[in-house]
Formats: structure tokens, sequence, C-alpha cells
């Protein structure tokens, strides 16, 4: 013998009809975010990590000049350079070559170091407004010790 249920009748008002698509809506915005979030954020390290390689790139160029002014123009022509092949499109770009270890006497370490500083448009990194986004990095190479000046 088979017994039946009976059917239940929701109340009114208590029907949970569309309930799922209002899940869905209520959660759709903060996965959003979090995707742009994490979409912003490689941007940013693939960005840095750009601009980190064009300083350690001026930095090694300046390195190898002989004199304060070629070392300044290698460096500013090397960070560019890096930056170009990197697919990265500054605003602006800003190049400090620090030289004064090519001054030092023969025998004597040190370094020469290159800040590369880039404003970056921020539709680059997936913001749709807002002023453009600096980021900066800092490298030194050494001086050879017994090269001639």
């Amino acid at each position: 013998m088979t017994r039946r249920r009976k059917a239940r009748s929701d109340p009114p008002g208590q029907s949970e009809a569309g309930v799922a698509a209002i899940e869905v809506v209520v959660m759709a915005l903060p996965v959003l975010v979090v995707c742009w979030a994490i979409m912003f954020g490689a941007l940013y390290a693939l960005a840095h990590q750009s601009v980190q390689a064009a300083a350690a790139d001026a930095a090694r160029s300046a390195s190898l000049a002989r004199t304060v002014p070629a070392a300044q123009a290698g460096a500013h022509t090397a960070a560019t350079m890096t930056l170009a092949n990197q697919d990265l499109r500054c605003a602006t770009t800003d190049v400090a070559a620090d030289t004064s270890g090519l001054l030092a006497p023969a025998g004597q370490p040190s370094t020469v170091s290159a800040t590369v500083t880039c404003h970056l448009d921020p539709i680059r990194l997936g913001l749709p407004i807002g002023r453009p986004v600096t980021i900066s990095a800092t490298m030194s190479s050494p001086v050879d010790t017994w090269r001639s000046q």
C-alpha cells in the first residue's frame, strides 16, 4: 500500500519563486569586485616589475660609462628602451642616475644607482578614472674597480 503525501500549498505571500535570481544578482557585484581587484593587482605587479627591470638596466648602463654625461644619457636610453620592450607606456618617465661612483679613484669599490619613475595612465591598470599612478624603483650596479678613467 502506497501512501500519498499531501501536496503542501504555500500560504499567500510566502512563495519562493525567483529567490535564486535574486541571490545571483546580490552575489554578482562582490564577485565582480573581487575579480577586478585581482586584475588590478596583477597589472600593477607587472608594471612594477617592468619599472624595476628598467631601473636595473639604467644602472648597469650608467656603470659601464666612462664619463658622467655619458652615464646619464646611457641610463635614460636604457630605461626608455626597457620600458618600451616591456610594452609599458608611461605618460611621463623620469630617470635619475646617481653617478658619483664613477668619480671614485681606481681600486676603490663604488656603485652607480638609477631611479626610474613611471607615471602610468590609470586606464592601463584597469581604472576607468583617476590620477596617474606613480610607480618607482631604484637599483644599483657596481662600477668596475680597476677600470681606467
